[in-house]
């Protein structure tokens, strides 16, 4: 039977931290990799986990790429705090690791979305999936300072259960949080974007409205849909708000 090693990115998570490693109790090990906590998680993951390290936090790829080597067993599956492994989902990566397919460098993982108390069933959600179980060595995050993905040396396959996710604390801090990935975004977007006009500070916001409100079926999700809808759209809005700054030294 292959051994698991789960890695936890931590930060400020007093409100997670408990179910998150429950979650993933099957583990061979549990590693927290904490960003100095100030809110009591690192005390508390240190009761819980088999391992907590620290780093100090500079973007998720970067802290995540740190982290995967410091895991003791081949196979890795990253959960961040405010996701859960279910126990459909764990019976099936238990099978995996007792009959382990050597053919796939990872896994991708569907996931179960959660926002303001509701299970979002469309609103561009529905079929969210990430890479989260694969091999220590032949798999890094991609550099990116927001929304990076798994770049794996190797086939990829799919797993049958879900995570359970759920990214929603409070409308306030869900706004708090775009508007640090915005910040970060506007780096990644510097190289890549010309010069800014009407178009992505008027067009693009309305076209990422339209996308999740209409065409991926947001209206039917209800007023979890329509603000969801609104958040993409302001989040667009602040990414390129945000790039303007940077380029005249003001962020």
């Amino acid at each position: 039977m292959l051994k698991l090693t789960a890695i936890i990115p931590t930060g400020n998570e007093i409100d997670n931290i408990d179910e998150v490693i429950q979650s993933v109790d099957f583990a061979d090990e549990i590693l927290v990799v904490d960003s100095f906590s100030t809110d009591g998680t690192y005390e508390k993951a240190r009761a819980l986990a088999s391992r907590v390290i620290q780093r100090e936090f500079d973007y998720s790829a970067a802290q995540k790429n740190w982290a995967i080597p410091q895991a003791k067993h081949d196979w890795i599956l990253l959960l961040d705090a405010d996701e859960r492994v279910t126990p459909e989902l764990k019976t099936e990566i238990i099978q995996f690791l007792e009959n382990p397919n050597d053919s796939y460098a990872g896994y991708w993982i569907g996931r179960i979305n959660h926002f303001m108390g509701q299970r979002v069933n469309f609103s561009g959600w529905r079929n969210d999936k990430v890479i989260r179980l694969f091999k220590r060595d032949l798999c890094r995050y991609e550099d990116k300072y927001v929304h990076e993905e798994i770049i794996a040396d190797g086939p990829v396959g799919q797993l049958k259960h879900k995570l359970f996710h759920n990214t929603y604390r409070s409308l306030d801090l869900y706004i708090e949080k775009l508007n640090r990935y915005a910040t970060l975004q506007a780096r990644d977007y510097d190289q890549k974007t010309g010069r800014l006009t009407p178009y992505h500070f008027v067009l693009k916001p309305f076209w990422a409205f339209f996308k999740h409100y209409v065409i991926q079926s947001g209206f039917r999700d209800g007023v979890v849909g329509l603000t969801i809808a609104w958040v993409q759209a302001y989040a667009v809005y602040m990414r390129y708000a945000k790039l303007w700054l940077l380029r005249r030294g003001r962020l």
